[in-house]
């Protein structure tokens, strides 16, 4: 007698289903959208094969479920509440970019051969120190928090029960899209490799790479919230 009626079941289940297809369309537009950490995967798939671009993906995928958690746990909306920490959190994004664009644009300049250890010191870089610096990257990047601060939020439905719950799930579901764009990144640079890339077209990818972390330090310097 005090049952819900099952159509009042039926249009909650689908306003639930549209926020989801609506939220996965966007996110997939989101993750494959090239960006400082997407590059990167690219990069390490090209100078140290696919495998090691994969595990460095841990790194990201790490820095954002920390990010995922300060969202549901309020923290997220706190941050960009607050101009100044705000700009702390941007401001040291910028710097990091701009260190890890330089850094590569030095190590691209002298030649291999001229190097003491030969040409695979010049390239190749531990797991962990590429799993490092992904999740430096991808922590330190504001686009990030303004991700799961301010997009994962607009598709949390306050009718469809508890709005922490559904951040996570979101997040989550984000963090599985995000991998499969990094898949795509790192396939492509994994397919490069495969052609058997010189030395010399490793470095000019690298400067590429360095000089294109510059310009979205540089971006990331002039944008406003």
């Amino acid at each position: 007698m005090h049952d819900r009626p099952k159509d009042a079941d039926t249009e909650g289940q689908g306003m639930f289903d549209a926020h989801w297809q609506a939220f996965l369309v966007a996110s997939v537009l989101v993750a494959l959208t090239p960006g400082a950490n997407q590059l990167l995967a690219l990069r390490n798939a090209l100078q140290q094969g696919t495998a090691d671009a994969l595990v460095a993906l841990a790194g990201r995928l790490s820095a954002f479920l920390v990010l995922i958690l300060a969202t549901v746990a309020g923290l997220g909306a706190i941050l960009l509440a607050s101009e100044p920490v705000f700009a702390v959190v941007k401001w040291c994004g910028v710097a990091y970019l701009l260190y890890l664009g330089g850094r590569m644009l030095y190590r691209s300049r002298t030649p291999a051969a001229e190097q003491p250890d030969g040409a695979t010191a010049s390239v190749r870089r531990t797991r962990r120190e590429l799993t490092r610096q992904e999740f430096g990257v991808a922590l330190t990047n504001p686009k990030a928090l303004l991700l799961f601060g301010a997009f994962l939020p607009q598709f949390a439905d306050r009718s469809a029960g508890s709005v922490p719950a559904q951040l996570l799930a979101l997040g989550l579901a984000y963090l599985v899209v995000e991998s499969g764009a990094a898949l795509v990144y790192a396939g492509v640079g994994g397919r490069l490799a495969a052609f058997d890339v010189t030395a010399r077209t490793r470095r000019l990818f690298d400067r590429a790479t360095g000089a294109t972390m510059l310009a979205i330090a540089g971006s990331l310097a002039l944008d406003r919230r």
